[in-house]
């Protein structure tokens, strides 16, 4: 008998959208949106109010951050990465692509201080805010108050009675876990299958309560969730429905917008900007796209880049599904070495938001992901994790899309976002390495 999925069989949905059956065979896709518009950028859920709301409590909290993480005194307290431009990268492997009025950069967010993963913005941010909403309703903070007052001894035992549990296949754990330990909380954290050895161990080194499951993230969020709301004095970061984590993303485009500015970049119809960002469960790729159609509207295309194992927002947009469909209903096992990216079922916050900013999705296999890591260390010798290094393919796999976008693809400023890498242990770092110089010789 046919499966039956959201109340049509498999046979219908193939019939439906053809590109399905590539997608099963886990071959390389893009796929173009038809519904990237405006309209949908202030909805009921979201707005821009609360994108400025979200950049002053990172403010507020930027004197408590530098007295939790000295390191970040160089820098104010604020959580940002460098925009790094890729010259070497272009020239070795772009140039039959990319014309000479085009920039390529990455956008390093490998390199964010504290927890070294795009996480940081947006893990470090809820549980920012968790803890603002705590103390002042204890009475332990009032407004106007220097934020450090969340350092101290009377504080640290307050949120020591409280929890904090959170889902994850690695980075997201170790941002929640690196800043909630750091204030007192009891943070506990379910992995999935999928999870490096040493993303479990780092977390346990800062004090994290560690649950291993030996299914995918899907089960290991469900768990966590079920687990978590049985103690009321938990907190549950849910990174398939979080508005906070998607506005602690979003702050991002504000950054890269000065960046730009610094660099005498300008954004508009003739100079277009295209960003590539890898995509997990969807809610940092679709922060950071909100946020920059915000700032930038119709002259910011943003791509989001799955495995072929782990398609979950292009299957959940393709159908119109969203979370209410995984990968594994159509017969994908999720698996894969971008650990940050195996995902199997999508954010519902997020997909209904990307539904109306993202411009397209493509995916890629495990061996290109080492292969684009690898041409990185060796052309500018960077690394990044597998799955950080996703986008770099991006305007390779823009030129096989047929679309307006390329007449003028070559005048643009392409930016491929690298999420994750800084904490890589070395030993991993070079087994990583020698799989990405196998694959490209």
């Amino acid at each position: 008998m046919d499966m039956m999925i959201a109340g049509k069989s498999m046979r219908e949905w193939l019939d439906s959208f053809p590109l399905l059956e590539q997608i099963r065979r886990y071959e390389p896709v893009h796929w173009l949106n038809p519904e990237v518009q405006g309209e949908q950028l202030n909805s009921k859920t979201v707005n821009k109010k609360d994108i400025a709301e979200a950049a002053e409590r990172w403010q507020r909290f930027a004197p408590l951050l530098i007295k939790l993480f000295p390191e970040l005194s160089e820098n104010n307290g604020i959580i940002e990465s460098p925009l790094r431009k890729l010259d070497n990268y272009k020239n070795a492997y772009l140039t039959d692509v990319l014309g000479e009025e085009s920039n390529f950069y990455l956008k390093c967010d490998h390199l964010l201080p504290v927890a070294g993963s795009i996480k940081a913005r947006g893990g470090m941010y809820e549980v920012l805010k968790h803890a603002e909403t705590l103390a002042l309703q204890a009475g332990l903070l009032t407004e106007g108050d220097n934020y450090q007052v969340l350092a101290s001894k009377k504080s640290r035992q307050f949120f020591n009675n409280h929890s904090i549990g959170v889902g994850s296949t690695g980075n997201l754990a170790l941002s929640i876990g690196i800043i909630g330990t750091a204030l007192g909380f009891h943070v506990d954290v379910h992995m999935s299958s999928d999870a490096k050895q040493w993303k479990k161990d780092l977390l346990r080194q800062h004090g994290a309560n560690v649950h291993e499951y030996r299914g995918d993230f899907s089960e290991a969020i469900t768990a966590g969730r079920e687990k978590t709301l049985q103690n009321p004095s938990a907190y549950f970061i849910d990174d398939e429905d979080s508005k906070d984590l998607f506005l602690g993303y979003s702050v991002a485009a504000a950054e890269l917008q000065k960046q730009l500015e610094a660099e005498g970049i300008a954004v508009n119809e003739q100079h277009p900007l295209v960003v590539y960002l890898p995509c997990g469960v969807g809610g940092a790729p679709g922060g950071i796209a909100y946020g920059l159609k915000q700032l930038f509207g119709e002259h910011v295309h943003c791509f989001f880049v799955e495995p072929t194992h782990s398609p979950s927002v292009l299957i959940g947009l393709l159908t119109g599904l969203d979370e209410q469909v995984s990968v594994q209903d159509f017969g994908l096992d999720n698996r894969t070495a971008a650990d940050g990216l195996a995902v199997g079922r999508p954010s519902s916050f997020a997909s209904a938001i990307s539904r109306y900013t993202v411009s397209g999705i493509y995916t890629e296999n495990d061996q290109v992901f080492y292969q684009l890591g690898y041409q990185l260390v060796q052309s500018e010798e960077l690394f990044v994790e597998p799955s950080a290094a996703a986008g770099l393919s991006g305007p390779k796999r823009l030129q096989k899309m047929k679309q307006s976008l390329l007449k003028k693809a070559k005048s643009a400023t392409h930016i491929a976002w690298s999420t994750g890498g800084s904490l890589v242990p070395e030993a991993e770092r070079e087994k990583i390495y020698q799989k990405g110089k196998r694959f490209s010789e």
